[in-house]
């Protein structure tokens, strides 16, 4: 299963594509999509869409993961969140990529084992998880990887589920709350 997270934004655009193959998990592809404060707000859409379209159709994943939208205090950095949001939901219901999203506990709690995790044990939990010994740069591609990695543990346990492996399910669901355990 290969799942596709991104972690939107105008300036950057984080994106994360995990391969999870016999309850291992692999990165294939991450980075960012940068775009400059200087250009028009239409020409940032157009080159994050123009990119995850192209890894969209390069690697066309099984899913993509992405975080819920909130509205924080700071409704002028929310709005462009959302309109980067709006040009990647669109870019995979193009291709008929699903989507799943997740609130930042829940990504939180899938990769470090705890939904207030900081920013830190997220990125050593999401670099131990992938075997990644470099820094991952920046905060928005190690956000990106851990929502792929939320996106194939969801949909690896309902899997589970669907097949009636309930010993299994609550394996994984302990993996998931003890990241350190054996895997």
């Amino acid at each position: 299963m290969l799942a596709l997270g991104i972690d939107p934004g105008t300036a950057i655009c984080g994106y994360g594509l995990v391969e999870m193959k016999n309850n291992v998990l692999r990165p294939v592809l991450y980075g960012s999509v940068f775009t400059d404060k200087d250009w028009k707000p239409e020409v940032r859409l157009q080159k994050i869409y123009g990119d995850i379209s192209a890894i969209l159709e390069r690697y066309h994943p099984d899913l993509l993961s992405i975080e819920k939208l909130f509205f924080a205090r700071n409704v002028n950095t929310a709005l462009p969140v959302a309109q980067s949001r709006g040009v990647v939901l669109l870019a995979a219901g193009q291709q008929g990529v699903p989507i799943l999203e997740f609130t930042p506990m829940q990504i939180k709690q899938a990769v470090t084992g705890t939904g207030s995790a900081s920013k830190k044990q997220v990125i050593f939990m999401v670099q131990r998880l992938l075997g990644i010994r470099e820094k991952i740069a920046p905060d928005d591609t190690a956000d990106a990887l851990a929502m792929a990695i939320c996106g194939l543990y969801e949909e690896h346990v309902l899997r589970l589920r669907n097949q009636g492996t309930g010993a299994r399910i609550r394996e994984i669901l302990e993996a998931q709350r003890n990241p350190l355990s054996k895997r």
